[in-house]
C-alpha cells in the first residue's frame, strides 16, 4: 500500500509540473507551435484511447466482468466528461479586456480546469490501486494529453486580461488540486469496488476526451501529407500503451 501511495503521489505532481509549460512556448511562433501541438493531440488521442481499451478496461472486465455495471461504470465517464466540458463552456463575456478586468471566460477556465484536474487525481490513483503498470500507463496518457491543454489553458489566461506571472501561478495551482484527488482516492481505496469505478470513470473520461475534443481537430487538417503524419502520431500512442504491457 505504501508504494501506491508513494507512486500515485509522484505521479500526480509530476503531472501539475506539466502546467508549467506554457511558459517554455511563448517564444516558438504561432505557425511553428501549431505544427507541435497537432502532432501532441494526435499522439495523446492515441495515448487515451490506447490506455482505455489496452489497460483499463481490460481490467474493469477482469475484476467486474462484462456485463452492466461495467459497462455504466465506462458510461458514467463519458458523462461526467460531457458535464465538465460543458461547465467550461457556459460563460461567455464581450467585455473589452482592461487591467482592471478579467474575462469571465477566463475564471470559468479554471474552474473547468480544477474539476478537470481533481478527477484526474482520483483516476491516476485509482489506476495504482489496479496495478502498478495500469498506473503508470494512466500517468503517461494523462501527461500527454494535458501538455497541449496545459498551453491551452495558458494562452486563455492570458487572452482572458491575466499577466504572464499570475496565468502561470494560477495554472499551476489548479493542477495541484490533481493532488488532492489523489489523496481521496487513496483513502476511499478501502471502499469495496471503489477502484473498479474510478477504473471505468478513467477510461470512459479518456474516451470521450479523444473521441469529442482530439479527434475532431485532427480532422481539421485535409492535406494528405500532414494527415499521414498525424496517423504516424496517433499509431504511436496506441503502441507506447501496447509497449506498457511489457510491464506486467
Amino acid at each position: 500500500m505504501n508504494a501506491i501511495w508513494f507512486y500515485s503521489i509522484v505521479s500526480v505532481i509530476a503531472v501539475s509540473l506539466v502546467s508549467l509549460i506554457g511558459i517554455l512556448f511563448l517564444g516558438i511562433k504561432v505557425e511553428r507551435l501549431k505544427k507541435i501541438l497537432i502532432l501532441l493531440l494526435a499522439f495523446s488521442a492515441g495515448a487515451l484511447l490506447g490506455d482505455a481499451f489496452i489497460h483499463l478496461i481490460p481490467e474493469i472486465v477482469k475484476e467486474a466482468g462484462f456485463g452492466l455495471s461495467a459497462a455504466l461504470y465506462v458510461l458514467s465517464g463519458i458523462l461526467i466528461f460531457f458535464i465538465l466540458e460543458k461547465v467550461i463552456h457556459w460563460q461567455h463575456c464581450h467585455m473589452p479586456i482592461t487591467k482592471t478586468h478579467v474575462h469571465s471566460f477566463a475564471k470559468m477556465n479554471l474552474i473547468g480546469d480544477s474539476l478537470h484536474n481533481f478527477i484526474d487525481g482520483l483516476i491516476i490513483s485509482a489506476s495504482y490501486m489496479v496495478n502498478i503498470p495500469t498506473g503508470i500507463a494512466t500517468t503517461i496518457a494523462v501527461i500527454v494529453h494535458e501538455i497541449p491543454q496545459e498551453i491551452g489553458d495558458f494562452g486563455v489566461l492570458l487572452h482572458g486580461g491575466y499577466s504572464k506571472g499570475k496565468a502561470l501561478l494560477l495554472n499551476f495551482a489548479t493542477a495541484l488540486i490533481a493532488v488532492l484527488g489523489a489523496i481521496i482516492a487513496l483513502m476511499l481505496g478501502n471502499i469495496c469496488g471503489i477502484e473498479v469505478a474510478l477504473t471505468g470513470i478513467a477510461a470512459g473520461g479518456f474516451i470521450y476526451i479523444a473521441g469529442s475534443d482530439l479527434i475532431p481537430e485532427l480532422h481539421k487538417e485535409t492535406e494528405i501529407s500532414k494527415s499521414l503524419v498525424q496517423l504516424a502520431a496517433f499509431i504511436l500512442g496506441i503502441l507506447v500503451m501496447v509497449a506498457l504491457i511489457l510491464l506486467d
